[in-house]
């Protein structure tokens, strides 16, 4: 079935400086995918999400969403914040677009979860615009820490988000329109940690990797992106790293 229908909190601390790591490959796109495990329609997009996320010029996010939950079965990965983060997607493009399983590129641009050319697709229309992913971003796990450095860029204004991240969540879904089957959702957002501002001045923001590691997290993304939480826009940049 294809479904139509139709958070993002904790603050840590910010701090400026002007020395900068060594930056890695630069990303081409930011997909975030809407799921849930109740929607039949979303494993084949929770594997293309898979391989998606092999592709090391991709940040390949899953975000589950739990407004299908009343249908049988509770997404076990669910977030009430991702599915307010779709909505707000929607309204701010102006489409009233919210279905599952959808992703949206670069913070700009949806298309079905399921369709790799129309994702591909999404990403080459993102990428005519000169404000999409052209900030430099690092991400480090050193001493205990996870450490984020954007360069400098004049001007331009926007947030700084940490996600703390499973690779891979094998789940046994018992009921719903899923039930009988295993599905494995990849590079699975479980938390949300606004960083601080981004001004257009090189920015260092850094947190303790015990704040990130909690509900089994094995990986980090940065996201610094235009707008704020309710009105979200264009991915300005992006980074990803494992931590164990």
């Amino acid at each position: 079935m294809f479904y139509r229908q139709i958070g993002i909190a904790a603050i840590a601390a910010a701090a400026l400086c002007t020395t900068l790591p060594a930056w890695g490959a630069e990303p081409r796109a930011v997909v975030e995918l809407f799921t849930s495990q109740g929607c039949s329609s979303c494993p084949a997009a929770d594997k293309l999400l898979g391989e998606l996320r092999r592709d090391p010029t991709v940040v390949a996010l899953s975000l589950p969403v739990d407004y299908w939950d009343y249908l049988g079965w509770k997404d076990t990965l669910a977030l009430h914040s991702h599915s307010e983060r779709q909505r707000d997607y929607s309204r701010t493009r102006g489409d009233r677009e919210v279905y599952t399983p959808q992703v949206v590129v670069n913070g700009k641009v949806h298309a079905l979860g399921s369709d790799k050319a129309a994702i591909e697709r999404a990403i080459q229309q993102t990428r005519k615009s000169a404000d999409t992913l052209m900030l430099r971003v690092s991400l480090s796990v050193a001493d205990g820490r996870v450490t984020v450095a954007s360069a400098a860029k004049g001007s331009g204004a926007g947030e700084v988000w940490l996600c703390a991240i499973t690779k891979a969540v094998p789940v046994a879904i018992g009921r719903g329109e899923n039930r009988g089957h295993t599905v494995t959702y990849y590079n699975v957002v479980r938390r949300w940690t606004k960083l601080g501002d981004w001004t257009g001045a090189a920015g260092n923001w850094s947190v303790p990797l015990a704040d990130i590691e909690r509900d089994g997290a094995d990986a980090v993304a940065v996201v610094i992106q235009s707008g704020n939480a309710p009105k979200p826009g264009t991915m300005l940049g992006a980074a990803f790293a494992s931590i164990r």
